[in-house]
């Protein structure tokens, strides 16, 4: 279904007015930015556009494992991931560019999405508090929202920020598991403080501490006492602690002190992560939740958006290595389902790759190995002359920096 048609789906009271410029209309992408932009809004327009208009749960298809049911949880995934992943570009200013001008109706609709999410006469009302899985997209909603504070937290109207204080409040009904969980209920906390709500110190502190005790060395932290081999340092455990703390840690001297640490750790996992990608753009599929694709790479993502790439790693390789994954995990035939919806799989259509907690929501968490598109067009990140990342340079028989644990 094209744009054009999902804007008509609502009547004219209720539909999303806003016009989101048509990408037929633009000029052939050539520039990073460019295509990253395109997949940006490819990936998010089903989700934002139905949402906003009411339609979200009509619409969207829900793919599943067999004998799972995720249709009560799976459109919070949806727009808690997308979100997440889109923020950062949704807060730089509006500009009289092309860009600028689509970034800011994205914004608007954005925020008339969330409005839905919580109005408890929509149709798309969301669930935040039956079963347990509403704390995981609750969490990546509320890292949205610290990751544009102008964007998306501040232009919401005063009746959709109590709406939304009071769905974050009802995620503490569910009991968190001890892993990596714990930090999805600090950062629904660390939410309700950026909206101005009483927040509980005692759940951020809990998760804060219980990953120190996790910690394995080498930049990597358990998921709970164990280790695993997964890339959940990356889809959760990095970015969650950095984001948490980012917005937390004055409030205090211990996670001041806990947070020069994390920082060093998420330095040398991003190292570790730049490596792992390959020359065309692949990676070890190893873990769980591999259908998440390029999401695998929130961390390395995360760490060229606050300018923290470890010492030695330039901006411009890691535009290219992550251009690399995310062009292997979302161009193969079959990744989208011809509505334009993701489906499950690490580089095209393989429902194989879904265990029995994915669905067609769980899978927009791709999304955030684009949160660089938050840099400016005039940003190193952007505007550097193109540099092969280490495994290009390691497997054409060029030099290469060797590799040192922290």
């Amino acid at each position: 279904m094209k744009r054009r048609d999902f804007l008509k789906t609502a009547g004219a009271a209720s539909a999303w007015t806003g016009v989101v410029p048509d990408q037929a209309a633009t000029p052939v992408a050539q520039s990073a930015r460019d295509t990253w932009i395109a997949l940006m809004r490819r990936i998010a327009d089903p989700v934002l556009i139905n949402l906003a208009n009411g339609t979200l749960k009509a619409r969207m298809p829900v793919e599943q494992t067999a004998g799972a049911d995720r249709r009560s949880v799976t459109h919070l995934e949806a727009l808690g991931r997308l979100a997440a992943g889109m923020a950062p570009w949704l807060e730089l200013p509006a500009d009289d560019t092309v860009e600028g001008r689509t970034r800011a109706e994205y914004a608007r609709l954005a925020r008339r999405a969330i409005a839905r999410a919580v109005d408890p006469a929509s149709p798309d009302v969301l669930n935040f508090s039956r079963d347990r899985q509403p704390l995981v997209d609750a969490a990546f909603l509320a890292q949205g929202l610290l990751r544009a504070p102008r964007g998306l937290r501040d232009g919401l109207d005063a009746e959709t920020k109590r709406r939304l204080v009071a769905a974050f409040e009802s995620t503490r009904a569910i009991t968190p598991g001890f892993n990596n969980w714990l930090l999805f209920s600090a950062m629904v906390e660390a939410g309700l403080k950026a909206l101005g709500a009483s927040w509980d110190r005692a759940r951020v502190d809990y998760a804060v501490r219980e990953h120190e005790q996790w910690y394995k060395g080498d930049g990597t932290y358990g998921d709970g006492p164990d280790f695993h081999w997964d890339y959940y340092n990356s889809f959760v455990i990095h970015p969650m602690l950095v984001d948490v703390l980012d917005a937390c840690s004055g409030e205090s001297p211990a996670w001041t002190d806990i947070a020069v640490r994390v920082e060093q750790r998420a330095r040398r996992y991003a190292t570790v992560q730049e490596r792992l990608i390959a020359p065309d753009g692949s990676f070890p599929p190893i873990g769980r939740s591999i259908a998440y694709r390029c999401g695998a790479f929130h961390l390395l993502a995360q760490s060229a958006l606050r300018h923290r790439l470890p010492d030695g790693v330039s901006p411009a390789q890691v535009r290219g290595a992550l251009t690399a994954a995310i062009h292997r995990t979302l161009d193969a035939p079959g990744t989208f389902d011809a509505e334009g919806w993701l489906r499950i799989g690490l580089c095209g259509h393989q429902p194989g790759a879904g265990e029995p907690y994915i669905s067609t929501g769980s899978l927009y968490l791709c999304s955030v190995a684009m949160l660089p598109l938050g840099l400016p067009p005039g940003d190193e990140f952007w505007s550097a002359p193109a540099q092969p990342w280490t495994s290009a340079r390691a497997w054409s028989g060029q030099p290469f920096p060797i590799d040192h644990a922290l």
